[in-house]
């Protein structure tokens, strides 16, 4: 009967073996292979053997494993890169060709975050199952990895994203069964919990990278629309900072954290001032989050006499942005060479108000000096040259 050793060792002078043994058993007209686990000592009388655990019954695939473990072989990879020799065969280069390639990095990247952020259990928690063919949770998933992976619309993920990556094999629907309007109305069932997964990322957020929310810096961009959006009520014409004011736009707001990770967001009509956004996310981001340990960071734009009147009136802390022209109050302090170097490029001055319940910090750039100082010769060089042509 074969047996197939395992290890060997030495106590106390007496010598063990571990091995495998088969035994046929005869049951109801078939044979049933058991697999004990043996113990053989050597002893001062003799060799002696026990049972030490039974296997049970085994399929061949199982044998088969056991076998190749005692003869001290894995069926599984060890490590990346093999040390044994390479083994060389001719291939006809001529004769290789690709087929039918799929984007799979990215895409796998991508939902291995999902995973890690949890929003794969966020989704089924809270968009419901429906009755249609394909889950929203998965819909809503793939726009997320869509997204993550080349920033376009539904209708370019339908049409192009989704048939040559390798998302059909991940979620095993089938290319044809996506297009746009699913993919919105997927998005339509998870706008409403828009809040919920606010708080949800940045739980998430604080316990993966220890992110911290002391400091809250807050902007506004525009996005436009061709077109003329008649059935969009927010979309209307106002300062465009993609330079195109015959195109209607709505206002994006945003809320980071220090560490650029986004923190919340509205959206507001196009023709809306910066300045009166301010005190309307400010109480929903202090709603949703608290009210301490925050410092808002606004550039001057943010700034009215009626924000700052909120912002105190709450006793919250902040650093805005101020007109250019309060710098003639500070001459005497731009004129001494008390600055501090925070890091390379930027030097910073604190000079307290008069009244002393403010502080104002004053920023030096002397890469921005060169590059207004490049940008003035250019043009006092142009206007000169265009005297000359004059005369």
């Amino acid at each position: 009967m074969k047996t197939y050793p395992i290890d060997s060792y030495w106590v106390n002078f007496v010598y063990f073996v571990v091995f495998l043994r088969k035994i046929n058993v005869h049951k109801d007209g078939n044979n049933h292979g058991h697999w004990p686990l043996v113990e053989s000592r050597r002893t001062a009388r003799g060799p002696r053997q026990r049972v030490v655990a039974s296997l049970g019954a085994m399929d061949a695939s199982g044998s088969l494993g056991v076998k190749m473990a005692a003869e001290g072989r894995h069926a599984f990879q060890q490590e990346f890169f093999r040390a044994d020799e390479p083994e060389w065969i001719p291939v006809n280069i001529k004769a290789v060709h690709t087929g039918r390639v799929f984007n799979f990095g990215d895409v796998w990247l991508a939902y291995q975050l999902i995973k890690k952020l949890a929003l794969d259990e966020f989704f089924d928690r809270v968009i419901p199952r429906g009755r249609g063919v394909l889950p929203w949770t998965d819909l809503a998933m793939i726009s997320l990895i869509a997204r993550f992976c080349e920033p376009r619309g539904e209708l370019h993920i339908a049409e192009h994203f989704y048939a040559h990556s390798a998302l059909p094999f991940l979620f095993g629907i089938p290319a044809g069964k996506i297009y746009e309007n699913r993919l919105y109305r997927a998005l339509d069932w998870l706008l409403p919990h828009k809040e919920a997964l606010e708080k949800h990322l940045k739980e998430r957020f604080g316990t993966l990278f220890q992110v911290r929310y002391d400091l809250l810096p807050y902007d506004i961009t525009s996005s436009y629309f061709e077109g003329e959006c008649k059935a969009n009520g927010q979309a209307q014409r106002g300062y465009s900072r993609d330079k195109r004011p015959d195109c209607k736009q709505v206002l994006i707001a945003l809320v980071v954290t220090g560490e650029g990770v986004p923190l919340g967001y509205e959206i507001f009509d196009g023709n809306r001032h910066d300045s009166t956004t301010v005190e309307e996310v400010v109480t929903r981001i202090e709603a949703q989050y608290g009210a301490a340990d925050h410092i808002w960071v606004m550039d001057r734009g943010m700034i009215s006499e009626k924000n700052i009147h909120f912002l105190k009136q709450g006793r919250r802390r902040y650093i805005v942005g101020t007109p250019k022209s309060m710098l003639k109050n500070f001459d005497k302090q731009l004129l001494n060479k008390e600055w501090h170097t925070i890091h390379e490029g930027v030097e910073v001055q604190y000079c307290p108000s008069p009244e002393g319940d403010k502080t104002f910090i004053l920023c030096c750039s002397p890469a921005c000096q060169e590059k207004d100082r490049a940008i003035f010769e250019c043009f006092r060089k142009n206007i000169e040259e265009d005297l000359c042509k004059i005369k």
